[in-house]
């Protein structure tokens, strides 16, 4: 297995156990086999399971990345992004849609209103949502 240098920041930064993820999903399944996934590739991790609790955790440890649910019980993702992004201290974390949701009014709106990425849950394996992390991490934290 080759390693390129551009993968060597995020690798070294994994090793500290220093990029924190936020994810928001309120399905119980998916978001314990999201939660182990991402653990397991040396990320630490945060859940909530809607937006009162997605807030609290972003107030008390911003995260480096945020992945999203948009159906949440009380205040959609939808609401949740755009909030987010209108706070300056939050504005600038990377946000990754991951929803059943995929119509193109739904993605245009997400990525009008900020989102880094928008992932279709039933198109995407765990594997690859932290492949898309790896890879906006880079995009926000060590490409800039």
């Amino acid at each position: 297995m080759t390693t390129d240098d551009s993968s060597m920041p995020i690798a070294s930064m994994l090793k500290r156990n220093e990029m924190k993820i936020l994810v928001v999903e309120d399905d119980k399944f998916l978001r314990g086999l999201l939660v182990e996934k991402i653990k397991h590739e040396g990320f630490t991790v945060t859940e909530a399971i809607n937006a009162d609790e997605a807030f609290a955790a972003v107030h008390k440890n911003p995260p480096h990345i945020i992945l999203l649910d948009l159906i949440l019980p009380g205040k959609g993702g939808f609401e949740i992004l755009t909030e987010l992004k209108a706070q300056h201290d939050y504005a600038s974390i990377p946000i990754i849609i991951i929803s059943n949701l995929g119509s193109r009014d739904d993605v245009d709106q997400a990525m009008k209103l900020g989102a880094a990425e928008f992932m279709i849950k039933a198109h995407h394996t765990p594997q690859e949502i932290v492949e898309t992390i790896k890879k906006v991490l880079e995009a926000n934290y060590i490409g800039k």
